[in-house]
């Protein structure tokens, strides 16, 4: 997930304003690959979004999809390095394992931006379906798109590919303050869509990194955050009343995560002011103090321990 957020709005992008560029998704790997099936490029003249390796196989891949963008075709391609002598050539990664990717010139894929739009907006899972004969489908929600574009056939025996990415998770940070310029775009580089509760004037500056401002109170915005799912929440006023007024808010919403900003002995002292009903709906899903214990001091190293955290608790790793 973390690298499809800003892949796919470039494509889209590129394909509402006929940018010459090509999407290079990796629909099979074997072995020890950079990446795994689902991962994408997008490549175009003087332009690259993404990685499909450490580097070393990105030259290849960017002149293999120049031809699919210059003939209009869908390319194929197998990148194989699973050989001993594989290890030696100038520009071998040595990881062992092979690539099959899909070459998608967009400019002939009218209406592609649409399912991308849809799946930005959180409204499902973005499917991409693939056959060998040159037949592809986009679907996001209700957004869908086909084509069929001329292609050869694919160097490896298989009729049909597909490849799913699930929509962007979502998180909502109660209150701006000095951690939330490093913080929001960190987030939204690993794909998270962010969303900042803050009407305090002089935290609006800071608030407006994210991708949305709601400039409310905790308690005037829960209604628009329960409409949102957002999956997780971050209370970080570093005010106390305002804090408390957001862990009431969220004691009564299905967020996953919480984290709350400040030491346990502040944790404590907000919860004598909540009752044993809220108190019970927050801890199971409470981080407190929030991040990954990194060391160092200051808002850049509170950013980042916060920002390990929620990648850790997205990939199902314990922090605790």
């Amino acid at each position: 997930m973390s690298a499809h957020r800003h892949l796919l709005e470039a494509s889209a992008h590129a394909g509402e304003t006929d940018a010459a560029a090509a999407l290079a998704v990796v629909v099979e790997t074997e072995g020890s690959t950079y990446v795994r099936r689902g991962a994408m490029a997008l490549f175009g003249e003087d332009l690259q979004v993404g990685w499909l390796s450490g580097g070393c196989l990105e030259p290849e891949i960017a002149r293999r999809a120049q031809a699919a963008i210059t003939s209009g075709r869908l390319g194929w391609m197998e990148i194989d390095t699973r050989d001993d002598e594989d290890l030696l050539s100038g520009s071998a990664p040595g990881c062992r394992g092979r690539l099959r990717i899909a070459l998608m010139p967009l400019r002939a894929l009218p209406g592609w931006s649409a399912p991308v739009r849809a799946w930005l907006r959180r409204e499902g899972e973005l499917q991409l379906r693939l056959q060998a004969d040159g037949a592809l489908a986009l679907q996001a929600g209700k957004a869908a798109a086909s084509w069929s574009l001329p292609c050869d056939a694919p160097p490896w025996q298989s009729e049909a590919m597909s490849v799913r990415v699930p929509a962007p998770l979502a998180i909502t940070l109660f209150g701006a303050g000095p951690e939330t310029q490093v913080l929001v775009p960190l987030l939204r580089q690993l794909g998270w869509m962010t969303q900042v509760v803050e009407r305090r004037t002089r935290w609006l500056a800071a608030a407006s990194v994210a991708d949305h401002v709601l400039q409310a109170t905790p308690r005037d915005a829960a209604e628009a955050i329960a409409g949102m799912g957002c999956n997780a929440a971050l209370v970080m006023h570093h005010d106390f009343e305002l804090d408390r007024e957001a862990l009431d808010v969220l004691a009564h919403n299905d967020v996953s995560y919480i984290g709350l900003l400040g030491p346990r002995r502040r944790r404590d002292d907000l919860f004598k002011l909540l009752t044993q009903g809220m108190r019970e709906s927050l801890q199971p899903r409470l981080h407190s103090p929030v991040g990954m214990p990194l060391g160092g001091h200051g808002p850049e190293a509170i950013a980042l321990s916060i920002a390990a955290q929620l990648q850790a608790w997205r990939a199902g790793v314990e922090t605790s």
